[in-house]
């Protein structure tokens, strides 16, 4: 039986950055606390089954230390005010999918001889706010009376997404790595980030967040876009960063979806404020949260009464998250995962002999020749 020789450093690094103790894993690997303190060494087997288990790539096990990982891309993210230097598993395999399919979509986008969208890259944070947000609302053609008329926060999300990916931009929403529901993605850790290029530009939001969330995590990750910056975020509407980028990017983000001077027009001062957080909350289709900062920034309160009214909020959001809710079909929710833009393009240069089928199942998360043309019939293709 070959063992094999590495430093027990390594099998804690690997430990800590998956989050996981040896406890969790005794069932699993008996011996794991000998392999720990270097009294014994795992076979070539158990090793490779150690690494399925953290997540971790199996070449790092034989590097003479443990590796320092850091995003590739900038890290807006704070937490309690103050960065987060370990990215977990999940949000680096997520981040280089990702990076993966934007590299085959900038070749494709080259290969028909396509332009990035001129709005990229079109403004710095000294830019106006309000002007910006405009010219955003003009790009995308999703105004407010459109959004009136969704009956659900999850059609108005649909509806956003679909006008964004017309606007020559990819977005992918997924609660999960991969399409592996055993690795669900932690909001309290990234809620999306976006990855610009000089072609292909898109961006990811982290599907466990409510529908309402998300509709802001989508118009933050927007701002960084027309800004021309690639970034992990923390977006959460009622917090006002101190990291400069991130505080201009809430701000548009929040006149994108609710403009101040609508808002104002629309508020009813002799309502209760619960109440009427939750009629503009359903007329603007975003989180309470997001009406409750617009509130402030419309001088309703101080500070302290702002903080009170958030925490009860959250509070009562979270409640209602435990409710759950059920993952829809597979294949309706395929496009929403990889985005529908890239789905139809991968899938089609596929077809044509382009792509090759094994590159394509990798980028979907698919497996099988059924699932691959299911998903070419929903989207009109074959």
């Amino acid at each position: 039986m070959t063992r094999v020789t590495l430093n027990p450093e390594l099998l804690h690094w690997a430990l800590a950055r998956a989050d996981l103790t040896a406890d969790a894993l005794t069932k699993a690997f008996p011996k794991i606390n000998d392999w720990l303190t270097g009294e014994v060494q795992p076979t070539l087997k158990q090793l490779e089954n150690f690494a399925n288990k953290t997540h971790t790539a199996i070449g790092y096990f034989f590097l003479p230390e443990p590796p320092v990982e850091t995003l590739p891309v900038p890290d807006f993210r704070t937490m309690a005010n103050s960065r987060i230097h370990r990215p977990s598993p999940d949000l680096l395999d997520t981040l280089y999918v990702c990076q993966q399919r934007q590299a085959w979509y900038r070749d494709y986008l080259r290969l028909h001889g396509e332009d990035a969208p001129t709005f990229v890259g079109s403004v710095t944070i000294e830019n106006d706010i309000v002007s910006v947000a405009a010219q955003m609302r003009e790009a995308l053609g999703f105004d407010l009376e459109q959004r009136r008329a969704m009956p659900t926060w999850t059609e108005a999300l649909r509806q956003f997404i679909a006008h964004v990916e017309d606007a020559g931009v990819l977005v992918m929403v997924s609660g999960v790595v991969g399409s592996n529901t055993h690795r669900k993605l932690d909001p309290e850790e990234f809620r999306g980030f976006a990855l610009v290029d000089d072609l292909a530009q898109l961006i990811f939001i982290n599907g466990s967040d409510s529908k309402a969330a998300q509709m802001f995590i989508l118009a933050h990750e927007l701002a960084h876009i027309w800004l021309g910056e690639s970034g992990v975020s923390d977006a959460q509407a009622a917090v006002l960063p101190d990291e400069q980028t991130e505080h201009w990017c809430n701000a548009v983000a929040a006149e994108l979806l609710v403009p101040l001077e609508t808002v104002s027009r629309l508020y009813n001062p002799n309502a209760e404020l619960p109440d009427e957080m939750q009629r503009l909350a359903r007329q603007f289709k975003v989180s309470t949260l997001v009406i409750l900062r617009r509130f402030s920034d419309m001088g309703l309160m101080d500070q302290e009464t702002f903080w009170e009214h958030y925490h009860e909020e959250l509070a009562r959001l979270r409640k209602l998250d435990k409710r759950g809710s059920g993952g829809g079909d597979f294949y309706n929710n395929l496009g929403a995962r990889v985005s529908k833009r890239f789905a139809r393009a991968i899938v089609s240069s596929t077809l044509e002999g382009q792509t090759l089928f094994q590159d394509a199942f990798r980028m979907l998360n698919i497996r099988k020749s059924d699932t691959f043309y299911k998903e070419a019939e929903r989207l009109g293709l074959r």
